[in-house]
């Protein structure tokens, strides 16, 4: 029996009565660190999305699983069976040729220490490793705020001003987004593969009320930047994005900026931050520990890109 055989025998997407059967043999249902965002998942997954649903059966029983969660913008989020293997070999396979027909750009897989063993296997099948991320929390009650956020320019204290993202048309949120990208350090394999208009959607279903909390920034009349904060639970807000254009960095913006954020999740009864960052991204981690963050987990990114 040759190998499509084999997997045409033991791999095929999972009938809707087993679902919830399913889902227990995916990885991340035993793993904490990555059971709050499966959770999200599936609060937010509509009847298309468990098209990306498969199963290993042998002799009728379910040995594994994997879910392939679609995205906005032929985008996807692959979330990993629960062992490796045979079982976790074919399934991969299979999710790797599905994704291709279905022409899913953009297939991304993170991976906390626990789970950094799938890595070779990955690897194996094809995926590209685009980034170690750092997770960055700080307590907001212990930071001393800036009574005033100004930088200079020509010579004159400029007071930095933030604006609704939202007061921006679609065409001027992205042409920012492109800006700040520009020779940025932070995932920038990951930048090259998806649209800022990706990015932002991502965003957005991330968080639906989060855009209440976007600005641009502004110095006099100039956007330099941006600034992307999500309330969360139990008074912690979430740093999603921040950035200054090229032409404004190195210039202390960033500081600025960042003590902004902290100001406003206080303002709005806030007392932690959090925030991720490419760990290869120097300048960025610099300014953070700066600030006062300090690190509590880490993953690793991979992703089919096709």
């Amino acid at each position: 029996m040759n190998k499509s055989t084999v997997h045409s025998a033991c791999v095929a997407i999972c009938p809707s009565t087993l679902r919830r059967e399913a889902l227990l043999h995916l990885a991340a249902v035993h793993e904490p660190a990555l059971q709050p965002a499966l959770q999200a998942a599936l609060k937010s997954a509509r009847q298309p999305d468990w098209e990306g649903l498969w199963v290993y059966r042998q002799q009728e029983q379910i040995t594994g699983a994997l879910w392939v969660q679609p995205l906005a913008h032929a985008t996807a989020q692959l979330w990993l069976p629960q062992q490796d293997g045979p079982a976790g070999q074919a399934l991969l396979a299979a999710a790797h040729a599905w994704i291709t027909e279905q022409g899913i750009t953009l297939c991304h897989v993170a991976l906390p220490p626990s789970h950094y063993a799938w890595e070779a296997t990955l690897l194996a099948h094809n995926m590209v490793r685009l980034a170690e991320l750092r997770h960055l929390s700080i307590n907001l009650l212990s930071v001393t705020l800036a009574p005033e956020l100004t930088c200079v320019q020509s010579g004159t204290p400029t007071p930095i001003k933030l604006e609704a993202f939202a007061k921006l048309n679609v065409a001027a949120q992205t042409s920012l987004l492109d800006s700040i990208s520009q020779g940025s350090l932070d995932c920038p394999t990951l930048r090259e593969s998806l649209s800022s208009e990706a990015l932002l959607a991502g965003f957005y279903n991330q968080a639906p009320e989060a855009p209440d909390h976007w600005y641009s920034v502004n110095l006099g009349h100039e956007r330099v930047g941006v600034l992307l904060l999500v309330p969360g639970s139990e008074h912690c807000w979430e740093l999603l994005l921040m950035g200054v254009v090229p032409q404004w960095r190195g210039q202390g913006i960033g500081r600025k900026v960042l003590q902004a954020a902290f100001k406003l999740a206080v303002s709005q009864g806030a007392a932690d931050m959090i925030l991720t960052v490419d760990a290869n991204n120097t300048p960025a981690l610099r300014l953070y520990q700066q600030a006062g963050l300090v690190r509590y987990a880490q993953q690793r990114l991979l992703a089919w890109k096709c």
